[in-house]
């Protein structure tokens, strides 16, 4: 896309979205008041069919996955005819962490420009300006050259456990992908990498005997998992970005008895696809030191990272300059949480943090900005508005300054 082109662009995209500002406020209301906790799978289709039928009018044709244990999955693609070539996916996904009920004592307010409501941060008001950031293109009548097709999953909130397998396999074919997720902060920062996570579960298995009558008989589990949470805690590095957390501890059975067994959950945070091998190689490999124990360990680290990888500064690159024919100014951040993205960073280019500016993701304070709605939805649009990204060796300079609206465009 030319310069010329992007300004064009730009003026009518943020003109068009500014204007439905209300329209997208009454959407947000409509999803968040259709409560959908990942655990009750019939309550992400109500949420799911309403946001097909607002994609539905500008041509984009649903699929249901149907889940095993979940809501399923939606893919919606866009009108037949299109020309062959690259995609790119937006992701998101439906569920939230507020379990049926929530409205009675947390009901969706709009108080001047905060819309408040169980899942209007996290994350619906970025799958509402998923939604306007579409049909804006299509009622503007401005095709992007590399197709958009949208992937909603209801399984996220509790690590896209059935729904993993299509995110890898969509993210390995397509040109990039951008995450619904929400922004970090007030000041709406992208999120451009990510730590990735692992959970280990580990029991220790001793002797038990009575403390008074035979206290040399019995080998306390107790006493050799808190070896080991010691050990665990030593592999913490805040400078790496390595996280090891015993959060869960459970033993034994009365006070007057040697503790025959002893379990505890580990969560495990890091920054690079490296240190996550590293950390879970040293928990695996973990001995007892206490003569007659035995230590049992499952687990890993299951989520890696998403890493600033050269593609992935491409599209940062990209963004900042989609910003900056807005007239606005876009920061990144880390987050040390996991999102699909993590998955979609191993295979293609991928941005996170494209959702709602606003705050309390799974907090009874949760609430969206909607003065920013049109801002992100416009934002969105113009990146899916970028030409197939080159090949990072092929970008003079740092890969960030890459600007895919200048002269000439890229291809």
């Amino acid at each position: 896309m030319k310069t010329e082109e992007g300004l064009v662009a730009h003026g009518n995209l943020v003109d068009h979205l500014e204007g439905r500002r209300s329209e997208m406020v009454d959407l947000l209301h409509r999803l968040a008041e259709l409560e959908s906790p990942t655990t009750e799978p019939e309550s992400q289709w109500p949420v799911m069919d309403l946001l097909a039928r607002s994609l539905g009018d500008v041509g984009y044709r649903p699929r249901r996955f149907n889940g095993r244990k979940t809501g399923g999955q939606l893919l919606l693609r866009p009108p037949r005819g299109r020309r062959p070539g690259p995609y790119q996916v937006i992701v998101g996904h439906t569920d939230t962490v507020w379990p049926r009920g929530t409205l009675d004592t947390m009901p969706v307010e709009l108080d001047e420009h905060v819309l408040r409501g169980p899942g209007v941060f996290d994350m619906k008001g970025g799958l509402v300006q998923m939604v306007f950031a579409l049909r804006a293109l299509a009622e503007l009548g401005l095709e992007p050259s590399v197709t958009p097709v949208v992937f909603l999953n209801s399984d996220e909130e509790l690590g896209s456990f059935e729904s993993e397998n299509r995110i890898h396999l969509l993210a390995s074919r397509a040109d990039r992908a951008y995450v619904l997720e929400p922004a970090l902060g007030l000041e709406g920062r992208l999120k451009t990498t990510r730590r990735g996570t692992g959970q280990f579960e580990l029991r220790v298995v001793g002797k038990s005997s009575h403390t008074g009558l035979a206290p040399g008989e019995g080998v306390s589990a107790i006493q050799e998992m808190g070896h080991i949470i010691h050990a665990l805690h030593r592999l913490s590095d805040p400078e790496r970005g390595i996280g090891v957390n015993v959060g869960q501890v459970q033993g034994g059975t009365r006070p007057n008895v040697v503790a025959a067994e002893c379990s505890a959950v580990v969560d495990v945070r890091v920054r690079t696809i490296a240190d996550g091998r590293w950390v879970e190689e040293q928990i695996l490999s973990l001995e007892p030191v206490t003569p007659g124990t035995e230590v049992h360990i499952e687990g890993s680290v299951d989520r890696p990272p998403m890493e600033g990888t050269p593609r992935n500064r491409l599209l940062w690159g990209a963004a900042r300059s989609a910003a900056a024919l807005m007239g606005v100014e876009v920061e990144e951040g880390m987050s040390g949480g996991a999102s699909d993205g993590n998955f979609t960073s191993l295979h293609t280019a991928t941005l996170d943090g494209l959702g709602s500016v606003g705050d309390g993701a799974h907090a009874v304070h949760e609430f969206v900005d909607v003065r920013r709605m049109p801002e992100r939805a416009a934002l969105l649009a113009l990146l899916l508005l970028v030409p197939p990204l080159p090949d990072p060796r092929e970008v003079d300079g740092e890969p960030e300054a890459w600007d895919p609206f200048q002269v000439g465009g890229t291809r």
